[in-house]
């Protein structure tokens, strides 16, 4: 394994060096590096604490799960599990690993070290966990021998398959050596102990982050690269001449105009793709002047929705928390869209009938479209005499707001792609309160809404859980708790020397450097 800390370079390489230094992408190439850049920082290395694309990037890297995602549409594929069988009635998994798989300090990837890791997830009840949340439970996992461990679920979950590839595997040893007071969450920040094709070779917060691939890795085959740094690039523009002068080979931020921009770009292949990846202005739904559902209800009328789209370009708008495309949207639902009139019969039955107020909204520093659609707002709320303060942050502040509803601005604009092709994905994530004090869901609460979530999710019969989404689709609705925004068609722009690239519509920001090879 290698160890770092966060803020120290461990090792140089003087193909990085030049990059860092305003050399060209020509001399990290030389060692087969690709370069990425992103607006995200990566906020924590602990595969149980830490989630964001930024991070999934990194998890996916650097530790395994027990089955992979691939394909268009998505399917779950053997990873460290080569092979499963699944009970009648979808509620005993039992998983083979494969015998080959080792960390990277030579330690096998046994049941144990599976066990293991689930229940420090359930313990220490934050990152992914929400995606087992009521499923798996302590106790209910089992080593039956070293190859063999079989899930005793709570209940059926239809999308348990789908989930286990964001369920990363720690290497028990060394993470019980360093287990201090905290569970080893004090020494996972910097350092990983995973079984990965690829180890943190340094890292700068704020600045960069490098991979390099693990010599005599389990995982045999694959690209030709040696490493991959994550270069953080706040300006999208910034991200679109590093690709047009080859000095990164993937940009993962762009707008539709830095999209247009690069068409028929010599050298730069573009991927413009649907995915689940929705955008939403939440509003903080339990501090301040947005606590009134009426004031929501009344900012849901006066959004101007067609600004919205103009601004986002290859998008579609949103028409309720759920995309169109996904099984268990309701077609029936009727959508906030821009109705002054209305806007004013609700802002009459709030505590505001006369606006007079001033909220703020905090967007992603650098994020220029969301800046955009801030401006949307700030000029759809001027017809409701009420005034917005537009602050920008980095992602790790724009987190650490969200962990109570004080420090949570009105508005908090906010990406969420799927990570599994199921409504439970964006359901649970997005709405159910378990996840307060998170940045897909820091404030809104309804317990029918929580009841709605827990039962579909376990619910095998496709017609009734269609009708427990649809009534989640209602409440969440009348309850205003989000500007329904627009649903983004995933831009990634790509030198074509990366060779091996294959577009997978879930996490597709955050993708994995095993398969990639620069030509």
């Amino acid at each position: 394994m290698t160890e770092m800390t966060r803020r120290g370079i461990l090792a140089g390489s003087a193909a990085a060096a030049a990059l860092l230094l305003g050399g060209t992408g020509a001399m990290a190439q030389s060692r087969r590096i690709l370069v990425l850049t992103s607006n995200q920082d990566i906020p924590n290395f602990d595969p149980h604490l830490a989630s964001g694309y930024s991070t999934a990037w990194m998890m996916r890297n650097v530790y395994d799960s027990l089955v992979r995602v691939e394909g268009n549409p998505p399917k779950p594929a053997p990873h460290l599990a080569s092979s499963w069988t699944i009970s009648p009635d979808g509620t005993e998994y039992v998983f083979k690993l494969n015998p080959a798989a080792k960390f990277n300090d030579g330690s096998p990837v046994d049941a144990a070290a599976v066990v293991y890791s689930f229940e420090r997830l359930l313990r220490l009840n934050r990152g992914n966990v929400w995606m087992i949340a009521g499923i798996v439970k302590p106790g209910s996992i089992e080593a039956v021998d070293a190859q063999t461990v079989r899930f005793r679920l709570a209940t059926a979950f239809v999308p348990f398959l789908q989930v286990l590839p964001w369920i990363w595997i720690v290497n028990p040893k060394q993470v019980e050596a360093n287990k201090a007071e905290d569970d080893g969450q004090a020494w996972l920040r910097a350092n990983v102990a995973g079984s990965g094709a690829f180890a943190v070779r340094r890292a700068e917060p704020g600045n960069l982050y490098e991979l390099e691939r693990v010599a005599g890795n389990w995982r045999q085959g694959g690209g030709n690269l040696t490493g991959a740094i994550w270069k953080i690039t706040r300006e999208t523009a910034t991200q679109r001449l590093m690709i047009q002068r080859g000095e990164s080979q993937i940009a993962l931020d762009l707008t539709s105009e830095d999209m247009d921009t690069l068409k028929n770009r010599p050298g730069v292949d573009l991927v413009i793709e649907p995915e689940y990846r929705t955008f939403q202005i939440k509003m903080n739904t339990r501090h301040g002047a947005t606590m009134d559902v009426n004031l929501r209800r009344a900012i849901s009328c006066a959004f101007n929705y067609q600004a919205m789209l103009d601004v986002a370009g290859y998008a579609d708008l949103m028409t309720g928390p759920l995309p169109e495309s996904i099984d268990g949207f309701d077609k029936t639902l009727q959508p906030w869209r821009t109705d002054l009139a209305r806007a004013k019969e609700f802002l009459a039955k709030s505590a505001h009938p006369n606006g007079g107020i001033k909220l703020t909204i905090t967007h992603v520093s650098g994020l220029e479209q969301q800046r955009r659609w801030a401006l949307v707002l700030l000029d759809s709320l001027r017809a409701l005499n009420i005034e917005l303060e537009i602050r920008s942050a980095i992602w790790p502040d724009l987190v650490a707001s969200c962990r109570s509803p004080e420090t949570l601005s009105d508005f908090f604009p906010v990406y969420q792609t799927a990570n599994y092709g199921d409504a439970d994905n964006l359901a649970y994530a997005g709405y159910h309160s378990s996840r307060n004090g998170n940045w897909q869901n820091p404030v809104y609460r309804n317990e029918k809404v929580d009841a709605l979530i827990t039962s579909a999710r376990a619910e095998a019969d496709p017609e009734k859980r269609r009708a427990l989404y649809a009534e989640f689709q209602r409440i969440v609705m009348e309850d205003a708790c989000d500007i329904f925004g627009v649903l983004e068609r995933r831009k990634l722009a790509l030198r074509n020397t990366v060779k091996g690239f294959a577009f997978t519509p879930v996490a597709s920001n955050a993708p994995e450097l095993f398969p990639l090879s620069l030509g």
